[in-house]
């Protein structure tokens, strides 16, 4: 079994990943430093399905803090080769044989960032230190700890507004809208830089609109769920007819470890290849919440895109993926999530 370094595993997608990779009797060391981005108690909610698995470590950093980061490596590489040569004892009596230093891990999956498409209009430092320098931290320290394998998280955002659907990976990205998906852009560039130079194995996925169970609540489906369910006024900005490309949770995770096989360099978009018409995202809560939206409009964010939509055909041809959660089936989900949780999920502050 393998042992992995998830960052940001508190976070939506990173704690789904942890979970499925201890599942599979990996080891995981998950780093977050459990920042107040978003209300903290859906992350504390997210790490408590996994802290107490006996194959999990967490430890509580910012991977922008270079010192704090070098330090886990070191420590995590000493633990590693301790482990390994107690595999490789011999007895005394045997022949002394060499055995190879490991690197601290099989792989490293960053997930940690500052997300969010609007938000970074009005706070564009702080993604770029994380999510460009905060991955630069972590590509450094692969090459100097011998690292092979590196996963990134990147975004449909990149995509702007003058690339035809649906979104391939080799189109024009070079003019994102907003500074998060300027940030994530930069990360990516990092990565080929490190991939050229080094040799590091790379796979940066373009994520498409991940919803679920214990979702961020600055994403529309958790706003709309918990607005409706409390009956709060429910804000639309634009009319309502912009289309997502809504991704369960659990295909996205499935994709992200399928994604740690050898690719040399490669950007692969996970979507779900079905957009959906936000407003009939609504119907769908009215009808499972049992209760009328109030809706009201506002306008239209610039950063906002109309419509998103993912051409998944590398996913499929790479990595043998494909969502395996209908839209209809992971909104309930989520609903369902939302009424076992309301007496704390309901006062979680939506931005």
């Amino acid at each position: 079994m393998n042992r992995y370094l998830v960052t940001g595993v508190a976070g939506f997608i990173a704690s789904k990943v942890a979970e499925f990779l201890l599942a599979a009797g990996h080891t995981v060391v998950g780093v977050d430093n459990l920042n107040d981005a978003y209300d903290v108690r859906l992350k504390e909610w997210r790490l408590a399905q996994i802290k107490d698995h006996p194959n999990f470590e967490f430890h509580k950093l910012d991977i922008t803090n270079r010192e704090v980061l070098t330090d886990l490596f070191t420590s995590q590489r000493a633990t590693s080769n301790l482990q390994l040569v107690t595999s490789n004892s011999q007895p005394a009596t045997s022949n002394l044989q060499l055995v190879t230093p490991k690197s601290p891990f099989d792989a490293v999956i960053n997930l940690a960032a500052w997300a969010g498409v609007r938000r970074s209009v009005e706070n564009p430092w702080i993604y770029l230190e994380t999510n460009a320098t905060g991955t630069l931290n972590l590509l450094e320290l692969c090459r100097q700890q011998g690292v092979r394998k590196f996963v990134l998280a990147s975004t449909s955002s990149l995509y702007g507004k003058e690339n035809e659907m649906p979104y391939r990976e080799t189109m024009d990205t070079s003019r994102p809208l907003s500074p998060y998906a300027a940030s994530k852009k930069a990360a990516e560039s990092l990565c080929y830089t490190y991939h050229y130079l080094y040799d590091l194995d790379v796979t940066v996925f373009r994520y498409f609109t991940v919803y679920g169970p214990a979702g961020r609540p600055d994403m529309s489906l958790f706003r709309f769920t918990q607005w409706i369910g409390e009956g709060r006024p429910v804000l639309v900005y634009g009319d309502g007819t912009q289309q997502r490309d809504f991704t369960y949770v659990d295909d996205i995770a499935r994709g992200t470890i399928a994604g740690l096989k050898p690719l040399g360099y490669e950007i692969i978009n996970l979507g779900s290849d079905t957009p959906v018409v936000l407003l009939d995202t609504i119907r769908l809560i009215e009808e499972l919440s049992g209760r009328q939206a109030n809706l009201q409009y506002q306008p239209r964010h610039p950063a906002d895109v109309l419509a998103t939509w993912a051409d998944i055909g590398k996913a499929e041809r790479l990595l043998g993926w494909r969502p395996q959660v209908l839209y209809q089936e992971g909104i309930a989900a989520l609903v369902a999530w939302y009424r076992e949780n309301r007496a704390w999920a309901k006062d979680v502050v939506t931005l």
